[in-house]
């Protein structure tokens, strides 16, 4: 039995559109609109302050949308108003959340520190692993050996997997090379260039579904919106 699931990859800058004002009923609307089962999102504020009016923001998305959420701090800072001040990534679904663990990545010292989450998602008959990611963007060295940490999270007995997320790299790039053997949604069924950052003007591709064994993506498009400084990848997939 072949069963679709429609993924998207959206770095959501804490809400804060390209007019510079965090609006999360707008990041919330476009989110609605890509119509996915599973969202994975980088750049979310959990009680991080006043930048995202405290909110957090995993929490108030999930309820906007009705979806299940699970979050992952990458970064951690002291409490204010007795709750830890977090920064980090989000995945929302409307399919049954089975699992959630979140791991740290390595990464040179004074960088911000980077994680990755790995998420299972119930299905009708079979599950899907879903590892949500957002890579360094200060250096190369540090994105190859998040890379290698990421690639060991598709472990190859899960038989159905996909790494999603904003890797500050191109598809291509050297430091990618440990993914290399995961199949890159857009290179196999893309339509238009795919480049998602910045969002005014596109020129890089950024933001990424890559693909195990057992997961064939059939159609994959990026879509247009002022919402963040990246563009949400909306990925169709066959398990």
């Amino acid at each position: 039995m072949t069963i679709g699931v429609r993924l998207a990859a959206f770095n959501i800058a804490h809400g804060r559109g390209l007019d510079r004002k965090v609006d999360l009923d707008r990041t919330a609307t476009v989110i609605s609109r890509l119509a996915a089962h599973v969202v994975c999102l980088q750049e979310v504020d959990r009680h991080f302050g006043d930048r995202s009016d405290d909110l957090d923001q995993a929490l108030e998305l999930s309820r906007a949308l009705d979806m299940q959420v699970v979050f992952g701090a990458s970064v951690t800072r002291s409490a204010r108003n007795g709750r830890p001040r977090e920064y980090g990534s989000a995945v929302l679904s409307h399919l049954p959340i089975l699992n959630h663990e979140l791991h740290s990545l390595p990464g040179s010292a004074g960088y911000e520190p980077r994680s990755a989450q790995r998420v299972l998602i119930e299905l009708d008959g079979g599950a899907l692993w879903v590892i949500n990611t957002h890579l360094s963007h200060e250096s190369a060295a540090d994105r190859a050996a998040q890379a290698r940490t990421v690639r060991v999270l598709v472990d190859d007995e899960m038989g159905t997997a996909v790494v999603a997320g904003d890797f500050n790299a191109d598809n291509d790039a050297p430091e990618l090379a440990p993914l290399a053997d995961l199949r890159d949604a857009w290179t196999e069924c893309g339509h238009g260039n795919g480049c998602t950052h910045p969002a005014h003007r596109p020129s890089k591709r950024l933001d990424h579904v890559l693909c195990s064994s057992g997961v064939i993506p059939s159609s994959a498009h990026v879509v247009a919106t002022d919402a963040s400084d990246h563009l949400p990848l909306v990925v169709d997939l066959l398990i």
